[in-house]
């Protein structure tokens, strides 16, 4: 999922949170939506990487000093591999993106799996009176995109289910259509629910109808 930084207006929530009233009228499912800027600051990447960065500068500086008949002493190697470090650990401070090229697809996978976990129970998606909530998340610097279902629901409806509106939500991401993405996806996701947990007269909504930004 490549994404540009991407932005929602004001309409853009405002379409969102109608589609998710929408896809809660026939259903007892509730829906909610988060997209977080990234789920993790991978400092520790940041930290690897530099020093690794480092440590090759003066590897390869070992290397073609004698031949080049310069003497390097350890003073200035040590020197130099500090000033290489403070300036790599700035550069990625300042670029995301370059941070997250060093970042393995795996780690940054369970960090936003995890980010997705805690953004379920933090808006109490856990205690809806059927535990049929779920989130639709996304993470825009892991290119990451999950819904997490609660236990009723999961017990009912297959992964695959999810995993296809998850495609084309990743696909509108890519597209820079993500307001779009989170809209079709909060119908797909109300369409499910509401073939497997209909609605009826005690139908309260529980959770308020939003996309949050974090």
């Amino acid at each position: 999922m490549t994404m540009a930084r991407l932005t929602f207006t004001e309409a853009d929530h405002a379409r969102i949170a109608s589609a998710i009233r929408e896809a809660e009228i026939a259903t007892t499912g509730e829906i909610y939506a988060v997209f977080a800027r990234a789920s993790d600051g991978y400092h520790f990447v940041s930290a690897t990487a530099a020093l690794a960065i480092a440590l090759l500068v003066a590897g390869v500086t070992l290397l073609l000093a004698p031949l080049f008949d310069v003497t390097v002493s350890a003073a200035a190697l040590f020197g130099g591999q500090i000033v290489i470090v403070l300036a790599m650990l700035a550069t990625f401070a300042l670029s995301r993106n370059l941070r997250m090229a060093f970042v393995p697809r795996a780690i940054a996978e369970r960090r936003a799996h995890r980010s997705a976990l805690q953004q379920f129970f933090a808006h109490n998606l856990h205690t809806t009176a059927g535990r049929t909530g779920i989130l639709i998340f996304v993470s825009e610097a892991e290119r990451f995109a999950e819904i997490v279902a609660d236990d009723a629901i999961a017990a009912k409806v297959p992964q695959e289910s999810w995993d296809a509106i998850v495609a084309d939500l990743v696909t509108a991401a890519a597209g820079d259509r993500l307001a779009d993405g989170y809209v079709a996806a909060a119908h797909a996701a109300g369409a499910i629910l509401t073939a497997h947990f209909p609605g009826d007269h005690r139908n309260p909504n529980e959770i308020p109808d939003r996309l949050v930004e974090i």
